[in-house]
This record gives C-alpha cells, sequence and structure tokens, in this order.
C-alpha cells in the first residue's frame, strides 16, 4: 500500500546549521543534511513544505529498524517536534555512532 502523506522531495539545500550546500540524495527523498545530520521542520507530512515552523531540527538519537536500517529521531529546536527519518548512505557515520551512545547526547 502507498502512503499517501508522502510527497517526494530530492532537492539540494544549503543546511541552515552547518551552512554546506547538500546535494540531491538521487534515489530517495533528501530530508537532512549528512554533514551535521540536522534538518529543518518544513513539514506536516513528510516533502508537503507545509509547516510554518521553520526551526532547525537536530538529531537526538538513533535506533535500529529491521527493515529500514538506521533511524534517526531530529527534535525542532523551536517547537520540540519530533520526527524519526530513515540514515541515508551518504551521512556522517562518525556523528551517527556519536548518537548512537546515549552519554554522548546532549539536549539543546
Amino acid at each position: 500500500m502507498e502512503n499517501t502523506l508522502f510527497t517526494k522531495k530530492d532537492e539540494s539545500f544549503v543546511c541552515a546549521n552547518c551552512g554546506r550546500t547538500v546535494p540531491e540524495l538521487g534515489y530517495s527523498s533528501r530530508n537532512h543534511c549528512p554533514y551535521c545530520l540536522c534538518s529543518l521542520h518544513v513539514d506536516v507530512n513528510p516533502g508537503d513544505r507545509a509547516s510554518d515552523c521553520r526551526g532547525i531540527m537536530a538529531p537526538v538519537g538513533v535506533r535500529t529498524d529491521g527493515k529500514k536500517g538506521f533511524v534517526i529521531t531530529h527534535k525542532c529546536r523551536k517547537c520540540g517536534f519530533v520526527r524519526n527519518n530513515k540514515y541515508q548512505k551518504d551521512d556522517n557515520t562518525e556523528l551517527l555512532i556519536k548518537l548512537s551512545n546515549p552519554y554522548n547526547v546532549t539536549e539543546d
């Protein structure tokens, strides 16, 4: 069954957190920066760009999922909204490892 609440958006962007230019992913929707793993709170449903918040979504944790592999939990620094995003193959592995250790995570 297809998820009708998902809109594919694979766009390049400049990360609002670290300022680096992020290229399109090419095989799926890009939803966070591969360098600092931050995202931007722009969606109500994935890809719709319907949120007015525009706060930075900081990575606050990571878990493994049997189907999706690593899943990064992001929390909006502005409004507290929480969303999970699938890890992508070009993401910063060193930062992912740090996120997997709860003693290295600090909350904003």
